[in-house]
């Protein structure tokens, strides 16, 4: 399992391309999909996810909509207009960092 210290910096851009690709889920069942995803490698906390939701909201990255299941009421987020346009950004971003990486620790890419 990843420290949390390293998937803090991406939490934002897994939780978007997780949006982009399912299209509207919610905070545990993204939880479940980046675990499952990752090959239990990845857990992401209530803790650390609910701050990135909200922070993406007030971004104006996702969208929020409220059901009722039960007598529970379950927040499920989507990708806003802009959230679509910024998720290839987002993505290249992380992927130049992972390349720069590389470099600094001089890590050999692994062949098969």
């Amino acid at each position: 399992m990843f420290s949390s210290e390293l998937i803090k910096g991406t939490l934002k851009t897994i939780v978007l391309k997780q949006l982009e690709v399912k299209g509207r889920m919610y905070g545990y069942e993204i939880t479940q999909r980046v675990k499952e995803l990752s090959g239990d490698r990845i857990h992401i906390t209530e803790g650390a996810l609910y701050p990135t939701l909200h922070a993406l909201e007030a971004d104006g990255l996702v969208t929020v909509e409220t059901e009722f299941i039960g007598k529970r009421v379950r927040k499920y987020y989507s990708l806003s207009p802009k959230g679509s346009s910024r998720i290839s950004e987002k993505v290249s971003e992380l992927t130049e960092f992972f390349e720069t990486m590389q470099f600094l620790l001089d890590i050999k890419p692994q062949t098969a």
